[in-house]
């Protein structure tokens, strides 16, 4: 039940997203106020939004087999990092 209330979410997340900062070029685009509609845009993407953003997108709607929690872990720049256990 939590991940479909998370998945709900994304998704509405996703469709903001494409309606509002999508540009006709490709790609996507920085927003002046997110509480305007219609938005303004502005002529700049993060570098962040691609590697980060729609990277936790898309592992929200994939199969956990992907990227499984139990052996990787993502830093806070959205590397996947595999998990070494310790010896004993």
């Amino acid at each position: 039940l939590a991940f479909k209330r998370y998945r709900e979410r994304a998704w509405a997340i996703f469709t903001a997203f494409e309606a509002h900062t999508r540009v006709p070029s490709g790609g996507y685009c920085s927003l002046t106020d997110v509480n305007v509609v219609p938005a303004v845009q502005e002529d700049s993407m993060p570098s962040y939004f691609l590697s980060e953003t729609l990277l936790y997108l898309y592992l929200i709607f994939s199969n956990s087999s992907v990227l499984p929690l139990d052996v990787w872990v993502m830093n806070t720049e959205a590397h996947p990092l595999q998990i070494q256990c310790a010896s004993p």
